[in-house]
């Protein structure tokens, strides 16, 4: 699932959880931390490397979304979608590390203004797609995501392990 040159241009990570809590704003002089946090659903770690373009996105959001890598109630494999879950968007770019001798390069990840423009492209694309999704179904679900290019402390109940890689 690359682009058509066979560039590979995003990758994420996909895992299952049964809650998730993201520390997206740290505790200062005045203010505690700030968190976001979903129950059941998804957390996808995601990376766009140079040469990505919005073009992908729908892609992206599509496959994701409509995979079916969720265990119902009932043991069946359903998409995030179908179940439904809770989604939990977390901008990774250590996703985007090579190994050089004994450290770890990150020359082919995608520049910051860029990737935040991306990001915040993708994020709004599947706030759209869960939204759609639980207007049918009447399900209480929700996309929450963390902030681009800050450190984020997340605590997760995975469900499983299901972690899957996907690239782009």
């Amino acid at each position: 699932m690359t682009e058509k040159s066979g560039a590979t241009v995003a990758r994420t990570v996909l895992q299952q959880v049964l809650q998730a809590r993201l520390q997206v704003k740290p505790a200062e002089e005045l203010s505690p931390p700030q968190f976001v946090q979903i129950d059941r659903g998804t957390v996808i770690y995601i990376c766009f490397f140079k040469g990505a373009t919005d073009d992908i996105l729908p892609k992206m959001v599509s496959t994701l979304l409509n995979l079916r890598l969720c265990e119902s109630d009932s043991g069946k494999m359903v998409s995030l979608l179908e179940l439904p879950g809770s989604l939990l968007i977390v901008p990774q770019a250590t996703l985007g590390g090579k190994a050089k001798g004994k450290a770890m390069q990150y020359h082919n990840n995608i520049g910051k203004e860029d990737g935040l423009r991306l990001y915040d492209a993708f994020v709004s694309l599947c706030e759209k797609e869960v939204t759609a999704a639980a207007a049918d179904t009447g399900a209480d679900v929700t996309v929450k995501h963390g902030t681009y290019g800050n450190r984020q402390v997340l605590k997760i109940d995975t469900n499983g392990p299901y972690t899957h890689l996907m690239e782009f």
